[in-house]
């Protein structure tokens, strides 16, 4: 068998062609913890809010009002994540190409019909 038929110049699938921090296990959130953190619990904060709310019998509206705005608080957290998702897992997966970018392509089309949902 010579090099040409044993696939010379093609990467084998136990050594990556190139190694990037996702392969490191590094996700794309990762520069931005703990501003990530922060804002979670400033969202937890006001759950606790509710439920204090809740607690003291405040009127239907003022709760309704706190719960509209701790659910724009979480959708614009999970647009943040979706974006540095995309920066960093998807266009991890497209410099290796293959059937990894369509895979993390399907992922993030599920992700985003699911906050669609919501």
């Amino acid at each position: 068998m010579t090099t040409t038929e044993a696939g010379a110049g093609v990467p084998s699938e136990a050594t990556p062609a190139v190694v990037t921090d996702h392969d490191r296990g590094i996700h794309g959130y990762h520069k931005q913890k703990d501003e990530h953190l922060k804002r979670l619990r400033r969202i937890e904060g006001q759950i606790r809010g509710l439920q204090r709310m809740v607690d003291e019998d405040v009127y239907c509206i003022d709760i309704l009002t706190q719960v509209s705005a701790s659910t724009k608080a979480l959708q614009s957290f999970a647009l943040q994540l979706l974006e540095e998702h995309l920066r960093h897992c998807v266009a991890d997966a497209a410099v290796k190409g293959g059937e990894e970018i369509d895979a993390k392509v399907e992922e993030a089309t599920k992700a985003i019909g699911r906050l669609l949902r919501t």
